[in-house]
């Protein structure tokens, strides 16, 4: 009996030693033991990091949880609402990012249990993890704007989602009267890819001086400057002359509240009545970010810029629109930039692999109209908690004749389809 009592004993010393042990091990201890990697959020940051993670070490258990079958892309959307694109154009699955050995989960994740390292699906299962990576984009802060709310973004659509929204604001255009307004409420940033309501401006403006000419655009804008803003307001003159007028900050513009009933806009210096509403609210990190304990009061997360590790949460990551970023943009080629960054952090962390992250490179096309378009690109380096652009990027000249816009107009849809190719397969 003494002897039976002293080896229970050695083996439960020895079974506590284990766990102390497994807790205490380097991380490459854990990576040859089939280390867990999940990924919330099926856009281009979440997809470039998973197929990322994948690729680089196929001993990774790779899991993307997405809870869409079907993902529908921002870039170039706008076309679609100016009825130059078909929505299917926008449209990637997730069949070839599951032929590369990622488990695509095609669920909602509804609860993040961070001590227990556990993610909660929309079915109850709860798999476990040893690196989250969070890439959930951003939501519409309903919260915002008084009167508006998920119901009032079916009459005033924000269209800031792709999908939907996105054909609902074009039927509402479709429909309007020749003579009538185009009214498109631009927040403050933060906001997901800042030049993009002036981008829809613009098409919108293309579309209605080809069938619709009495009509204009109005924009009632939260800012008083905004990027590349000589370039658009330069080629509103060129091509939509007496059509785009917008309201500044300065000068009344910023959207305080709707009213749904009477279909108006309220400032704060007065109050619209357009024939057609764009409200395009504030935003914050996706709703999981916040579920995750990642999210601060700003809505947003802040992240050690070098290593995409939340500020709040151990063991996970954010990338994406969802990050306190600093001066990288909330745009489809930095979300993407960061998944492929963010997927080298964690190998290197998970494998002991010495391993260089790429550096944070993106690009963004304002297209005007068909033949007409430029662009920004920047490069940037980790500063402190944020992304700090340095030398090395560019912007389209002021003065570029109407050859070089087209060529950036061509070069707009080549780098769409690359982008997306990259992300989906």
């Amino acid at each position: 009996m003494t002897m039976s009592r002293q080896r229970t004993r050695r083996e439960v010393g020895g079974l506590i030693a284990a766990s102390v042990a497994m807790i205490a091990a380097p991380a490459v201890l854990r990576a040859q033991a089939m280390a867990r990697v999940i990924v919330i959020g099926g856009g281009f940051g979440g997809a470039s990091c998973a197929r990322a993670l994948r690729q680089a070490d196929a001993k990774l258990d790779v899991t993307l949880v997405e809870a869409n079958k079907t993902f529908t892309a921002c870039p170039l959307s706008n076309e679609v609402i100016a009825g130059l694109r078909d929505i299917n154009a926008q449209q990637f699955g997730y069949d070839k990012i599951a032929a590369e050995g990622v488990r695509v989960v095609l669920q909602a994740a509804t609860a993040i249990d961070a001590p227990g390292h556990k993610v909660t699906l929309a079915d109850g299962t709860t798999p476990a993890y040893d690196r989250l990576v969070l890439a959930p984009g951003i939501d519409i802060d309903v919260t915002a704007l008084q009167g508006y709310d998920e119901a009032a973004s079916s009459v005033m659509p924000h269209a800031y989602k792709a999908g939907e929204q996105t054909l609902l604001l074009r039927k509402q255009i479709e429909a309007m009267p020749d003579g009538g307004t185009v009214a498109i409420a631009v927040p403050a940033n933060p906001s997901r890819c800042p030049p993009a309501p002036y981008e829809r401006a613009s098409l919108i403006a293309h579309y209605l001086k080809a069938h619709k000419p009495k009509s204009k655009v109005l924009i009632l804008d939260a800012k008083d400057s905004f990027s590349q803003q000589k370039l658009f307001e330069q080629a509103w003159q060129q091509l939509y002359a007496g059509m785009i007028e917008r309201i500044p900050l300065s000068q009344g513009g910023r959207v305080t509240g709707v009213d749904v009933a009477t279909r108006t806009v309220v400032t704060e210096f007065g109050n619209y009545n357009p024939d057609v509403t764009n409200i395009i609210p504030p935003q914050k990190a996706g709703r999981i970010a916040s579920l995750a304990g990642a999210a601060d009061r700003t809505g947003w997360c802040p992240i050690d810029a070098a290593t995409f590790a939340s500020k709040l949460v151990p063991d996970v990551h954010v990338i994406g629109d969802a990050c306190l970023g600093g001066g990288i943009p909330k745009s489809a080629g930095a979300a993407q930039a960061q998944g492929k960054a963010c997927a080298a952090v964690i190998v290197r962390d998970l494998t002991g692999r010495p391993s260089e992250p790429p550096p944070l490179t993106g690009i963004c096309y304002s297209i005007v109209a068909p033949d007409y378009a430029f662009s920004l690109a920047g490069v940037y380096q980790p500063k402190g908690d944020i992304f700090a652009e340095v030398e090395g990027g560019r912007s389209s000249p002021v003065d570029a004749p109407r050859e070089t816009r087209a060529r950036e107009a061509d070069a707009a849809t080549a780098w769409f389809k690359a982008l997306t190719h990259d992300a989906f397969g």
